[in-house]
């Protein structure tokens, strides 16, 4: 990894994870995916039933695998024929893994989902929400944080998926409001209400969109 991205991500983390703890939840820092796995399953007892969104973060760090190995309940929502019935299982789960499509220095998160299953369990459900989020989503403030959601991760996410969207084919948002948007709801997590439910690992490494 670049060096001067390195000295970046090390001053940067610890204002990250004090803004994190002033907003009720609790920040940790990986330098590498390797880390970041062995964080996350610290963090998951054994037998848990675990699922989770569009997370491409949890599958590169290789936390999914590690869960589909292990003695754990991994709701896969591709391996039901019903995937509505699968992602209603989130919101009883004992865990489930999330991204962020951007996130704040001082500890804001921002999402923005089209089916909206992954943003409504990140608010309610689920009884801990574990975010992997690589250093490179890490923006100054709010605003900077939604245009990078909007300008990078949407039409990024739009592209992998082969929606027929401007973005898809401009690269950058058009604030659209074609059938095939997954912008449709925006969610912005500036506090927890319950301590030690939300709980966001800082990877040095670059991951996601």
């Amino acid at each position: 990894m670049n060096e001067n991205i390195t000295i970046r991500n090390e001053k940067l983390k610890d204002k990250i994870i004090k803004g994190l703890e002033s907003r009720n939840m609790t920040g940790y820092y990986a330098e590498n995916a390797e880390e970041a796995k062995k964080i996350a399953l610290s963090l998951i007892p054994e037998k848990s039933s675990v699922t989770m969104g569009g997370c491409m973060s949890a599958i590169e760090i290789g936390l999914v695998d590690a869960l589909k190995a292990g003695d754990y309940d991994f709701i896969d929502r591709n391996e039901y024929e019903d995937r509505r019935a699968a992602m209603l299982k989130a919101y009883d789960a004992d865990v489930f893994l999330a991204s962020a499509n951007a996130m704040t220095e001082d500890g804001v998160l921002v999402n923005i989902d089209g089916n909206s299953n992954r943003v409504s369990a990140i608010a309610y459900g689920p009884k801990k929400v574990i975010f992997i989020v690589s250093m490179n989503k890490v923006c100054d403030d709010v605003d900077g944080a939604m245009k990078r959601a909007r300008n990078v991760a949407a039409p990024i996410n739009a592209q992998r998926f082969n929606l027929n969207t401007p973005c898809s084919k401009t690269g950058s948002c058009m604030d659209c409001k074609t059938p095939d948007t997954i912008c449709c709801q925006f969610m912005i997590t500036r506090y927890s209400k319950h301590k030690d439910r939300i709980h966001v690992i800082l990877v040095g490494e670059p991951l996601g969109f």
